[in-house]
C-alpha cells in the first residue's frame, strides 16, 4: 500500500449525520496509524449538494464515507465507479485519486463480516427485510456466503425490483413476499428497514435457531431486535456492519492496513455499559 502522507481530510456526509459513529472510528484509526495531521468530520448535506461539494475540494481531501440519502448520488458524481457500486447503483465510499473521485462500496464487506463474526459461515436460504440500497448490499453479502434462495420481504412488492435485479445478476433465486405475520422462516435474516417502519414488523415469527442482523444501531435495541431476542433468535447489531465497513474505508483512504484493535476499543469505550 502507498504511504498516506502527513495530512489529509475526510468526512462522513449525508442527512442526518449527527448520530454517526464514523468520526469516532476513523479518528481512532488515524491516531493508531500515527497520522496526527489527518482529520475526519461530519458534513450534513443532501444528494443535490454532492456534485458541487466534490468540484470545489482540494487535494488534501482523501475520501468520504457516504450515508443516506447520498449513496446513489455518489455513484452519479464519481469520475470512476468500481464494479460493485455499479451493480448496486449505490456507493458508501468516495476516494480521491489522481484521476478524480472513485466510488466504492464497503457495505457488502460490513454485512458479510457482521454475519460471519456472528456465527454465520455459510447459508443456503436467507431473507432480507426491506428493499433499499442497504438491502441490495445485503443481497451480495448473502450470495458470497453461498445463498441460493433469498426471500425479499417488503410492504410494497413493487419496490423490490432493485434487490431482485441484483440477486438475479448473481444467479440467486429470489421470492418477493409481503410483510405479514409469520413471514420470516429463513434461518438467516437481514433487516434493513428504517426505525420508523419497525411498528410494521411485529409478529414476523421469530424462533430459536435463527439469526437476525439488524443493520440499525441507534437506537438499540430496535423493536424488531427485541422481539427476535425474546424468541431466542441470535441477534447481531448493526454496529458490526458499521465497524467492518469502516475498516475497509480506512484502508482505501489512507493506504494503510486498518488498526482493528484500536478501532474496536474506541467503539467499545463509546457504548453505554
Amino acid at each position: 500500500m502507498t504511504a498516506p502522507g502527513t495530512t489529509g481530510r475526510a468526512a462522513v456526509l449525508g442527512r442526518p449525520v449527527t448520530h454517526s459513529l464514523s468520526p469516532l472510528l476513523h479518528r481512532a484509526a488515524y491516531a493508531a496509524l500515527g497520522l496526527p495531521g489527518w482529520t475526519y468530520d461530519a458534513l450534513d448535506l443532501g444528494p443535490e449538494d454532492l456534485p458541487v461539494l466534490l468540484a470545489g475540494l482540494g487535494p488534501e481531501w482523501r475520501g468520504f464515507s457516504v450515508t443516506m440519502p447520498c449513496k446513489q448520488a455518489a455513484v452519479a458524481a464519481a469520475d470512476t465507479v468500481e464494479p460493485l457500486p455499479r451493480l448496486l447503483g449505490a456507493a458508501n465510499t468516495l476516494v480521491h485519486t489522481a484521476e478524480g473521485w472513485r466510488a466504492e462500496n464497503t457495505d457488502v464487506h460490513g454485512v458479510g463480516m457482521a454475519l460471519q463474526t456472528g456465527g454465520v459461515e455459510r447459508v443456503a436460504h436467507a431473507a432480507i427485510v426491506g428493499a433499499g440500497g442497504t438491502a441490495a448490499a445485503a443481497a451480495v453479502a448473502l450470495a458470497e456466503l453461498g445463498a441460493e434462495h433469498v426471500d425479499v420481504l417488503v410492504r410494497a412488492p413493487d419496490r423490490a425490483a432493485d434487490v431482485v435485479r441484483v440477486l438475479g445478476a448473481l444467479g440467486v433465486a429470489a421470492e418477493v413476499r409481503r410483510l405479514t405475520p409469520g413471514a420470516v422462516d429463513a434461518p438467516v435474516v437481514v433487516s434493513t428497514v428504517p426505525i420508523g417502519a419497525h411498528p410494521d414488523l411485529g409478529g414476523l415469527g421469530w424462533r430459536a435457531g435463527q439469526t437476525l442482523l439488524d443493520v440499525l444501531y441507534a437506537p438499540w435495541p430496535t423493536p424488531v431486535a427485541e422481539q427476535a431476542a425474546a424468541a431466542g433468535t441470535c441477534v447481531i447489531s448493526g454496529l458490526e456492519v458499521l465497524f467492518w465497513q469502516a475498516t475497509v474505508q480506512v484502508e482505501l483512504m489512507t493506504g494503510q492496513p486498518a488498526p482493528i484493535g484500536p478501532m474496536r476499543a474506541a467503539l467499545d469505550a463509546a457504548l453505554p455499559g
